[in-house]
């Protein structure tokens, strides 16, 4: 009995030590979702987010859970300003690789994005972490549109309407 917590505790380092050093490689991608992939990057660099997004999609449908379909995915919706959605994908990024620096950053940036610049920095010390320093890519880019800050929220006429006040003359 006083073996127990020892011989449960030894048995789960034994567990994880074991499905650690089997995980599967990351996959190459295949030939034809590299063309659709391709074939997005070419439409956003061209300011056509809609296409590139159609683009990924079907990439994904053709390869599921392919990181680097998702960190795609997640930077056209960003250009679209669906920050939530490029999020949603981030995320995804990194439930598969949890320490995808690409995906820890634009994750920042969406966040940053959407003014919440302190979840941001939780993303960059854990960036600056997983890099040693402050001079990987990923953590100068993110550390600069912390620096940035959110855009500006652009108020419209129609959403802000006068109540008309009634006076006795």
């Amino acid at each position: 009995m006083r073996y127990t917590p020892a011989a449960a505790a030894l048995a789960l380092l034994v567990a994880v030590t074991a499905s650690v050093s089997h995980s599967a490689p990351a996959q190459p991608l295949d030939p034809r979702a590299a063309a659709l992939v391709q074939q997005g990057r070419a439409a956003l660099a061209g300011g056509n987010a809609d296409g590139a997004i159609d683009a990924f999609e079907s990439a994904l449908a053709i390869q599921p859970g392919h990181v680097a379909i998702y960190l795609n995915l997640a930077e056209a919706s960003r250009k679209q300003g669906m920050q939530g959605k490029a999020l949603h994908y981030y995320r995804e990024a990194l439930e598969l690789e949890p320490d995808n620096q690409f995906a820890i950053a634009g994750e920042g940036m969406a966040l940053v994005e959407k003014g919440a610049t302190e979840k941001a920095k939780r993303n960059l010390a854990r960036l600056e972490q997983l890099c040693g320093n402050a001079n990987c890519a990923p953590a100068k880019d993110l550390a600069a549109a912390i620096a940035k800050g959110p855009a500006p929220q652009v108020v419209s006429a129609d959403q802000v309407k006068a109540e008309p006040q009634v006076t006795a003359n």
